[in-house]
C-alpha cells in the first residue's frame, strides 16, 4: 500500500511532509485533520493518541508521528537521495543539524504566541507572552540567517527534508506577526524561493480544500472515518 499521511489545517507544520512527499515522486494519499476539533476526537486518538499531526500510517500499516521522524522516513524510502545525502556524510549531517534546529530550536519559540493568539483581548498574560515570543522567535530566525550564510539551502547546495519543513513553519512568522523576515535576508530570500516552488504551491491549495494536480504521486484524499474503519476492520 501507498503511504498515507494525516495532515492537520490549519497553519500545521504537517505542511512541510506534504512537500516532501512531492519531492519525493512517490505515490502517496492524504487524510485532512482539522485542529483541534478533530485532533482531540476519538477517532483522531486511534491514530496518533497524543493528539497532534503529522501522523504516517506507512506502506508496512505502521503508524508513525513526530515531524522529524516522518521526514527521514520519507527521505530513506527516496533511493535517489534526492530528499537528504547518503548517511554519514557530510550532506547528511547538515541536514539532520538543520532539521533539529527548526525542529527543537525555532518551532517551540512560537509557543507563546500561539498561546497569546487564543486569550481574550483583556487578559494582562497576552502582552507579556507576545513580547516573550517575538523576541524568541527573533533569536532563532537571527540564528537560521547565520546558518544560511554561503548556503544556497538550508542544508547547502540542494533542497532536502529541512527545507521542506521549513516551508510549513516559516509562515508562521507573519501569520503570528512575531519578526520582520526583511530584517533577514537570507531567510527571506529561502522563504520566498521555495513559496515559488510547485511542491509548496501544491500543500497550500491542500490545505485551501482546493482541487490540485501534484507531480504525479498524490492518488487522492481519504476521511479520516473511512482509515479508523479500515483499521479496526
Amino acid at each position: 500500500m501507498e503511504p498515507l499521511l494525516f495532515y492537520g489545517v490549519p497553519h500545521g507544520c504537517s505542511f512541510g511532509a506534504i512537500v516532501a512527499l512531492e519531492w519525493s515522486g512517490r505515490p502517496y494519499r492524504l487524510c485532512r485533520v482539522e485542529m483541534p476539533a478533530q485532533t482531540r476526537g476519538a477517532l483522531f486518538s486511534r491514530i496518533n493518541p497524543k493528539g497532534k499531526t503529522p501522523a504516517l500510517l506507512t506502506e508496512t500499516g505502521t503508524l508513525l508521528s513526530e515531524s522529524s521522524a516522518i521526514l527521514h522516513h520519507l527521505a530513506a524510502g527516496d533511493p535517489a537521495r534526492r530528499l537528504v545525502g547518503d548517511q554519514g556524510s557530510p550532506a547528511f549531517d547538515r541536514v539532520n543539524q538543520a532539521l533539529a534546529f527548526l525542529n527543537a530550536g525555532f518551532v517551540p519559540m512560537f509557543t507563546p504566541l500561539w498561546a497569546a493568539r487564543y486569550m481574550a483581548e483583556d487578559d494582562p498574560a497576552r502582552p507579556v507572552l507576545t513580547a516573550f515570543g517575538r523576541e524568541h522567535v527573533g533569536k532563532a530566525l537571527d540564528q537560521i540567517e547565520a546558518m544560511l550564510e554561503g548556503r544556497a539551502w538550508l542544508g547547502g547546495d540542494a533542497r532536502s527534508i529541512a527545507d521542506a519543513y521549513f516551508t510549513g513553519v516559516i509562515r508562521w512568522v507573519e501569520h503570528l506577526d512575531a519578526a520582520r523576515l526583511a530584517d533577514r535576508p537570507r531567510v527571506q530570500a529561502l522563504a520566498h524561493r521555495l513559496e515559488d516552488d510547485p511542491a509548496v504551491r501544491f500543500a497550500h491549495a491542500i490545505e485551501a480544500g482546493e482541487d490540485a494536480v501534484g507531480a504525479g504521486g498524490f492518488l487522492g484524499r481519504v476521511t479520516l472515518e473511512d482509515v479508523v474503519g479500515r483499521l479496526a476492520a
